[in-house]
C-alpha cells in the first residue's frame, strides 16, 4: 500500500507550515488510520506503542479542528492526560512545533514545580487555553481549587492509558472526566488492552472506532544479545561491558529504584560518567539529569521504566536490560531507545537464574531467540540455559486422589 503524504490530508496551510518545519513527510500506519477518523469526529480506541507516531496522530487532527471550527478562546478546548511529566513535556514540545505558525495556545500542567509555575498554570486554566497537556495528580490539585474552566471542552485524549492505570490513576481520571461536558470527542491510546482498559473505554467512549497497530518487532539495526548470569554477576558484567566497549551514550534499565541506586553508586565509585532517574528524585532533578544525558554531559544513565516510554532521546549507542522487563512489549519499549532515526545500536539483556522462564516468553513474542552473548570467564561459571527456576509450579490434580463418596 502506498504511504500517504501529509499533504494528502488537506490540512490547513498554517498547519502544513508547521509539519514542514518539523520535517514530517509521510504518515505512519497509525497516523494514516487514525487521523481521518478523528477529523470525522469519531471516538477512538487505539492500541499503538511508543515509536509508531501516535503523538502526531492525535495532535495533527486536534490542531486542524481548532483551526477550522469556531471555538471559545476563554475556555479549555482540548485536554490530553498523560502518566508522567516527561511525556507531558515531550508532547508539549511536539505541539509547539506543529502549531508554531498558528495562534493556538497550549500549556503543559505537571507536578514537581514551584509556586511561580503553579500560578502560571492557574492563570491558563482559569482564563482558557486551546490545548492542555496534564498529569492526573496535578490536574486534580487545580480542579480542587475551583477555577478550572472545562465547560467548553470538546476533545479529550488519554495517552498511554494502560500506564496510567498501572500507576493507580483510574479514580483521578474518572474524577477529571466528571467535570467535563458529556458531549465531547474522546481519543484513547494504549500500548496494551487489559481488562481494566476495556472497563475505562466502556465508561468514557461512545461507539468508538477500534484501531490495532500490531506490536512491532525491534528494528533490524539493533544488535541484540542475551547474557545468562547469576544475580551477583550482573554488576561485574555491566562494568566489564562499559570498560571494554566504545559506547558514548548508554541507558541501563533496572526494574526497581533500589537496583538503580545500588548500580549507580557502584559505577560512580568506578569513575564512570553517570546519572540516575527514579521516583525518589525531585522532578527538577530528574529533568536536569535528562538534559545532561541528552547533551552528552553524562554518558551513562541508569533508570527505572519511567524512561522506557515516551522519551525521545537520539544517539543512544547501547541499552542494557539489567533486569528482565515485565513483558515483551516493555522489552521493545526499552531497547527502542537505541537505533533511532535509522542509526545502529546495541541492546544487551541480563537474564538471572530465576528469570529464564520470563525471558523465554519474551522471545516467544519476538518470534525468535535472542542471540546469546559470552560472559567473560573471569566472572565465573554461569547458569545452565534451560533451568527455568521461575517457572510456576504445576498444580496437582487432587481430584484424582479423591475417594468416591
Amino acid at each position: 500500500m502506498e504511504t500517504k503524504h501529509f499533504y494528502d490530508f488537506d490540512f490547513h496551510d498554517l498547519l502544513l507550515d508547521g509539519i514542514d518545519a518539523m520535517g514530517y513527510e509521510y504518515a505512519t500506519p497509525v497516523q494514516e488510520q487514525v487521523i481521518p477518523m478523528i477529523l470525522e469526529g469519531r471516538d477512538i480506541i487505539a492500541a499503538a506503542q511508543t515509536g509508531t507516531g501516535k503523538t502526531a496522530a492525535f495532535l495533527l487532527p486536534l490542531i486542524e479542528k481548532l483551526l477550522s471550527n469556531p471555538h471559545d478562546k476563554h475556555t479549555i478546548n482540548a485536554m490530553i492526560i498523560v502518566p508522567t511529566r516527561e511525556l507531558a513535556v515531550q508532547i508539549s514540545q511536539v505541539l509547539e512545533g506543529l502549531s508554531y505558525y498558528t495562534d493556538i495556545s497550549s500549556i503543559a500542567i505537571y507536578g514537581g514545580s514551584g509556586g511561580e509555575v503553579f500560578a502560571k498554570e492557574k492563570k491558563a486554566l482559569a482564563t482558557g487555553a486551546d490545548i492542555v497537556i496534564c498529569t492526573p495528580g496535578r490536574m486534580i490539585a487545580h480542579l480542587n481549587m475551583g477555577y478550572v474552566k472545562l465547560g467548553g471542552l470538546k476533545y479529550l485524549v488519554l495517552d498511554e492509558a494502560d500506564r496510567m492505570l498501572d500507576m493507580g490513576f483510574y479514580e483521578d481520571i474518572i474524577k477529571i472526566i466528571q467535570e467535563m461536558p458529556k458531549e465531547r470527542q474522546n481519543l484513547l491510546f494504549s500500548a496494551t488492552m487489559p481488562h481494566a482498559m476495556r472497563k475505562l473505554a466502556n465508561t468514557i467512549l461512545k461507539n468508538p472506532a477500534e484501531i490495532n497497530i500490531a506490536i512491532s518487532k525491534p528494528p533490524a539495526q539493533i544488535k541484540q544479545e542475551v547474557y545468562y548470569v547469576y544475580d551477583a554477576q550482573k554488576i561485574p558484567l555491566v562494568k566489564h561491558i562499559l570498560q571494554n566497549g566504545s559506547f558514548e551514550s548508554v541507558i541501563v534499565f533496572c526494574s526497581s529504584k533500589l537496583s538503580v541506586k545500588k548500580l549507580t553508586e557502584t559505577l560512580k565509585r568506578a569513575k564512570f560518567s553517570i546519572g540516575e532517574i527514579h521516583s525518589d528524585l525531585e522532578q527538577d532533578d530528574r529533568e536536569q539529569v535528562l538534559i545532561d544525558f541528552k547533551s552528552k554531559k553524562i554518558k551513562i544513565l541508569v533508570a527505572t521504566d519511567i524512561l522506557s516510554r515516551g522519551i525521545h532521546i537520539e544517539d543512544v549507542d547501547l541499552v542494557i536490560n539489567f533486569d528482565i522487563p515485565h513483558d515483551g512489549e516493555d522489552y521493545i519499549h526499552r531497547i527502542g531507545r537505541t537505533a533511532r532515526a535509522a542509526s545502529k545500536g546495541s541492546a544487551f539483556t541480563f537474564v538471572g537464574d530465576k528469570e529464564q522462564f520470563k525471558f523465554s516468553k519474551i522471545e516467544k513474542l519476538l518470534g525468535a531467540p535472542v542471540p546469546k552473548g559470552t560472559v567473560p570467564a573471569e566472572l565465573g561459571p554461569v547458569p545452565e540455559i534451560g533451568q527455568s527456576f521461575d517457572r510456576p509450579a504445576k498444580k496437582k490434580n487432587y481430584n484424582k486422589f479423591k475417594r468416591k463418596q
